[in-house]
């Protein structure tokens, strides 16, 4: 490969954008460590000022699936045609309580296996992996415990653990000062071999356009929505748009709610580790009743899944369980 030529091609900017098939040898070699320090960070630099094409991100993805510690849906113990639920946890909470784990937990309890995989540090946020570690689940440090975490219903998995290199690209943010093409990649990652919906978060609606269309052109099972903090669970202040991507088509479960809210839900007291540990506990003991948004996303997930033959099935469920009526 010619880097020099890959680096011209990039920096040009405007309609000038790598074929999936170059943009995957590219990647494939960034994470092989075949491009020096400096042709990688021109590369990173140049990426990020023009903004990478959804047809460049499906070539790395593609490069960065082919080499991650991949684990494989549980064998038995869960209904035969559910998928694992892939929820990526990398931005941590910082305003609000971060709730991804509690939408993991209750994925689980309805018996669908949920692969959770992130970061253990915050950088000053509250992650997912320290919401966990409150809750008494620690993260896997080896595939083969992941594969067991998994194997089990529920399994948070560092990155590093998955793709050593693509972990390493994440931390150039700390060097380069900026954000890179991997935070956009981990985020459409798919660890699993074999049937998954992924959960897919994004905070900007031109990001959400192109991961619409990767994982459309990749034939993934995905509900797209927007983030909460960047982390994927539904905000409890107001819903936002749930769309399913299924077998190359695109149809929207819940609209964005937009009107305000007469009462505010009953929220952690912070977003410390801790107190949002508490209130899932609470939660979870139907002490406290489940937020409508992450109810409404719940029932999305028992349908994605494949746990329920159709929506209002996966009201019913969540609305007889968590004793909260799921709005239409």
């Amino acid at each position: 490969m010619n880097l020099a030529s890959c680096l011209r091609e990039i920096g040009r900017g405007g309609a000038h954008s790598l074929a999936s098939d170059a943009a995957a040898q590219l990647y494939a070699a960034i994470l092989d460590g075949g491009v020096p320090e400096l042709e990688l960070g021109a590369i990173l630099m140049a990426l990020r000022m023009r903004g990478e094409t959804s047809e460049e991100l499906f070539g790395f993805l593609s490069a960065a699936e082919a080499r991650i510690h991949a684990l494989t849906p549980p064998a038995s113990g869960f209904a035969e045609n559910v998928r694992v639920v892939v929820l990526s946890s990398y931005n941590g909470a910082r305003k609000s309580a971060n709730l991804t784990p509690l939408l993991a937990l209750l994925l689980r309890r309805f018996g669908v296996p949920v692969l959770v995989h992130g970061l253990l540090e915050g950088f000053g946020r509250v992650t997912s992996a320290q919401v966990f570690r409150e809750l008494g689940i620690l993260p896997a440090g080896t595939q083969a415990e992941a594969q067991q975490q998994l194997d089990q219903g529920l399994a948070f998995v560092p990155l590093p653990a998955l793709s050593p290199a693509l972990a390493g690209q994440l931390l150039l943010r700390v060097r380069l000062g900026v954000r890179n093409c991997a935070h956009s990649l981990v985020k459409m990652l798919n660890p699993v071999r074999g049937k998954a919906t992924l959960v897919v978060a994004a905070t900007h609606p031109a990001t959400l356009e192109k991961i619409r269309e990767v994982l459309t052109n990749k034939g993934e099972t995905a509900l797209l929505m927007r983030a909460t903090e960047g982390e994927p669970f539904a905000n409890l202040l107001r819903r936002p748009r749930m769309e399913l991507l299924c077998e190359g088509e695109a149809r929207i479960l819940f609209e964005a709610e937009h009107d305000s809210l007469k009462t505010l839900p009953w929220l952690p007291e912070n977003a410390s580790a801790p107190a949002t540990a508490a209130w899932i506990g609470k939660v979870l003991d139907d002490h406290l009743p489940l937020p409508l948004p992450l109810a409404n996303q719940l029932v999305c997930l028992l349908y994605a899944s494949g746990l329920t033959r159709d929506l209002n099935e996966a009201r019913a469920l969540v609305s007889l369980e968590q004793r909260v009526r799921v709005s239409a």
